[in-house]
């Protein structure tokens, strides 16, 4: 007779056709068999998890983390430890604050090299599309890297420039000729301005949404004529869903993605520059818009764009404070409170932070509870409610824009390969394709 290592059994089971009763069994960090809540399945270890829902891992593939260069403000420890407290097993790293950034193969060696038996969950990494590396992207794609990732605008670190026009145009057809994804920070430079004092509404007018607009429009144009695969990150204004529902429509290749806190904040909640992001947060208008969006399913996923720093750059004013909003612990606790106060379900937040974020970065056998998928596993209290305490963070710095903020919804338990997170460093560096 089989016998499994661990048979998890919840009466709320997020499976890819819904919620229901299901026990899920795990053999060699492998999900093994997805059987009726209370079928008999021989295990060294049978837990109900009584009223607990059961979840696929999240997938956040918008995490800076930071290190080396720039560990002061996060690093592989702290970020797959938060990551893990919030339900989330797997991270794709963006390419730049680290230094050296992930624009060579040099570069990913050192990354891979810093992050190895540090990581509490599986890591994945973005590369780098910046002036002068056009070479670089073919062999960063042959090691590994789950796409490459570009700035129009500044990015805030000089040693990630922005592609201009011409250089844009290049990348995205070098990338096309090997079915790569190009990910970019869409807003226009053109649009952006200064902000004319340091209050919130100055830089809010000073990144309006037709800067966000403008941009898309430009890589929708670009992906057309290249034929690359496109992918808006961290969409904030509500004006570009038009456009890209319509490129959609008449096949261009092209996704988009939001975050937590464009979903679930407001300008009017931007009270300190704990709050200052780029995009910005917009008005709650925009806000209902973008629900309806996702709903839509022009925005595909939603991930954090956890961007933390020291707390000393979060001091000041909006105009010169570091744009950032930490919130890898708290993403899905704060999509799940707004969602089910607008009738969403568990289903559609778990499709939305884990299955999509897997789908677009191209990991198979992650965000899915399915025979075959990886065992990363997530009990979920969805009645729990907590004031949020910046001292119960496990990201380095903790500051976030959900201080004080009442949100419902624990990760209680976070398995990895059927084995529950804890301090022992057992992710996985991850390579698309298993690539070496």
């Amino acid at each position: 007779m089989v016998t499994h290592d661990l048979v998890l059994r919840s009466r709320r089971t997020v499976l890819p056709d819904g919620e229901r009763p299901a026990a899920v069994a795990v053999r060699a960090g492998t999900i093994a068999a997805v059987a009726p809540y209370d079928a008999v399945l021989p295990a060294a270890a049978d837990r109900d998890l009584g009223d607990l829902a059961l979840l696929p891992g999240l997938v956040d593939t918008h995490v800076h983390i930071n290190e080396p260069g720039r560990t002061a403000w996060e690093g592989f420890a702290t970020a797959t430890r938060a990551a893990a407290a919030g339900g989330v097993t797997t991270l794709v790293d963006m390419p730049l604050n680290a230094l050296p950034p992930t624009t060579t193969v040099e570069a990913l060696r050192i990354k891979r090299a810093a992050a190895r038996d540090k990581i509490g969950v599986d890591v994945g990494f973005w590369g780098g599309a910046v002036p002068g590396n056009l070479p670089d992207l073919r062999p960063l794609h042959d090691a590994g890297v789950y796409g490459f990732k570009c700035f129009m605008s500044d990015s805030g670190v000089p040693e990630f420039p922005p592609l201009d026009a011409e250089r844009m145009a290049a990348a995205f057809a070098a990338v096309a000729a090997f079915d790569g994804l190009m990910i970019v920070h869409a807003e226009d430079p053109g649009v952006l301005t200064e902000p004319a004092s340091g209050e919130y509404g100055a830089f809010l007018a000073s990144r309006p949404p037709s800067a966000e607009r403008r941009a898309v429009e430009r890589v929708i144009a670009l992906a057309e004529r290249t034929g690359v695969r496109a992918h808006i990150l961290h969409l904030s204004a509500a004006d570009c869903l038009e456009p890209l529902a319509a490129a959609r429509a008449r096949g261009v290749r092209i996704t988009a993605e939001t975050c937590p806190h464009y979903l679930t904040l407001s300008d009017a909640d931007a009270v300190t520059p704990a709050f200052k992001c780029c995009p910005p947060i917009r008005d709650a208008a925009n806000r209902d818009a973008l629900w309806d969006g996702l709903a839509a399913g022009v925005i595909t996923c939603v991930v954090t764009d956890h961007s933390p720093c020291t707390p000393d750059l979060k001091q000041g004013d909006f105009a010169t404070a570091w744009g950032g909003v930490s919130s890898l612990q708290l993403g899905f606790a704060a999509v799940w409170t707004a969602a089910r106060e607008r009738g969403r379900t568990l289903a559609d937040v778990t499709g939305w932070m884990a299955a999509a974020p897997a789908a677009l970065a191209g990991l198979p056998r992650k965000g899915a509870i399915a025979v075959g998928n990886d065992a990363d596993l997530v009990a979920f209290d969805t009645g729990a409610v907590r004031v949020v305490d910046p001292a119960d963070l496990h990201h380095r710095n903790p500051v976030t824009a959900y201080a004080g903020r009442t949100l419902a919804g624990r990760a209680v338990t976070t398995w990895l390969r059927g084995v529950p997170v804890d301090d022992v460093p057992r992710g996985a560096l991850l390579t698309r394709n298993g690539a070496p």
